[in-house]
């Protein structure tokens, strides 16, 4: 198979950076986003050992800004994409608001991956075999959109938090697959519960209790990843495709709710419109 070209948010640890390593082996471009210097330095560093091309395109995600920033720095690199994986998330025990007044997690788990999906849209549809793989919690039914508080001002809880941005994210992709499915297939795809991720924003005792559990009840990486790993290099003919684990879901589930995914696309569009009005853009 041809070298293509995948995109990667949080590229650079994680499941991101498994699969990475993965595409890099296999010979692929990969672009790598992440907010740390020393991690996107070492894929780097492992990508000269695996083969493969490895860029880093560092950016702070939790900002509309920087989600843009990564999108002309892509553009610049390259005219095609046949791949962008996304798997930036954070937890955050606390409520943190960005410089342009989002929640950090609503910002970095739904916002960058809205702004990435739509802002790299003309370089997937120049690609033969595009796709879009949504890494969050397809599945899932817990947790709801909070429609009069979306940057959850009052009483915030972090798994209220994670499981907001996962419902807005199995909405993104209804939304998205219906704009551009016909061209650019969408696929929503939620792991469970792996041995991966970002840990440090956690106080100690939930660090080592969620280790602990890992190490007890998680699947190893590899296996997780293993599926993107089809997807890319088969995307699955429909539009839309959502799969928890190895499992195929309906996609008449209540949250893939089409009117409800309409909804956010607008309130998502006039929160962006708002902001660009406030910095005169």
């Amino acid at each position: 198979m041809d070298s293509r070209t995948i995109v990667i948010s949080g590229g650079t640890d994680g499941m991101g950076r498994a699969l990475a390593l993965r595409r890099l082996a296999q010979g692929d471009h990969v672009i790598a986003v992440g907010s740390n210097a020393e991690k996107g330095a070492r894929l780097v560093a492992d990508a000269a050992t695996v083969g493969g091309r490895a860029e880093v395109v560092r950016a702070d995600l939790t900002t509309v800004a920087g989600a843009r920033s990564v999108i002309r720095a892509i553009e610049a690199s390259t005219d095609v994409v046949d791949a962008l994986v996304l798997c930036a998330n954070r937890v955050r025990p606390r409520r943190v608001e960005t410089t342009e007044g989002f929640e950090s997690t609503f910002a970095l788990y739904y916002l960058s991956r809205y702004l990435l999906s739509h802002g790299l849209t003309p370089a997937l549809k120049l690609s033969a075999s595009p796709v879009i793989v949504n890494v969050a919690g397809v599945g899932t039914r817990n947790g709801t959109i909070h429609w009069d508080d979306l940057q959850l001002t009052r009483r915030y809880r972090a798994v209220a938090a994670q499981l907001q941005a996962g419902r807005a994210n199995d909405l993104l992709g209804v939304g998205y697959a219906a704009r551009h499915g016909d061209r650019v297939p969408y696929v929503l795809y939620h792991p469970g519960f792996t041995r991966s991720g970002d840990l440090s924003t956690l106080p100690r005792l939930t660090r080592g209790s969620i280790r602990v559990a890992a190490r007890l009840f998680a699947r190893p990486v590899e296996a997780a990843v293993a599926p993107i790993d089809w997807f890319i290099d088969a995307p699955p003919p429909a539009s839309l495709t959502a799969v928890d684990r190895d499992r195929r879901l309906p996609l008449t589930l209540p949250t893939l709710d089409a009117d409800r995914a309409g909804r956010l696309a607008e309130r998502t569009a006039a929160l962006l419109d708002r902001l660009d009005r406030v910095r005169g853009r």
